[in-house]
């Protein structure tokens, strides 16, 4: 999942954990959710906390993901997870994730998703401080 940028890229280490494995010693496919999620939450946090999203009454919803598997993990695998995002428009925004270890490209992942007003229940434009940002990543890159 090799994109020519990678805007607003985080890169945060991953820990398998004894819960994540399954009897074959194998990390279990729907953990990977799980770490996007987590690497999501990082990068909201770098940039727009999500508690203050919420004070805000609004929120990032996902509408797809996608995974596909390339090598299994095992618990003592050394990972690092990235995340970052691919495309950003009015609404509508799509991040990009890899799961790896210093070996190889163990996971790769994409998730689309938009902003929706809580109060309004609609969806709204995404946050001029989160377009800003995109804009300056894309700038430093």
């Amino acid at each position: 999942m090799s994109g020519t940028t990678r805007a607003l890229l985080i890169e945060h280490p991953i820990k398998v954990k004894t819960y994540d494995i399954d009897a074959m010693g194998i990390v279990s496919n729907i953990v990977y959710i799980r770490w996007f999620e987590d690497l999501r939450l990082e990068s909201l946090a770098s940039y727009f906390p999500y508690e203050e999203m919420i004070a805000n009454d609004f929120s990032p919803i996902l509408a797809k993901t996608e995974v596909e598997y390339k090598f299994p993990v095992r618990i003592s695998d050394k990972l690092i997870g990235r995340v970052w995002i691919d495309s950003l428009g009015k609404a509508k925004w799509v991040a990009k994730f890899e799961i790896v270890s210093e070996e190889r490209t163990h996971c790769i992942g994409k998730q689309t998703g938009y902003f929706f007003d809580m109060k309004k229940n609609r969806p709204i434009p995404v946050p001029n401080r989160l377009r800003w940002a995109y804009e300056q990543s894309l700038e430093s890159l």
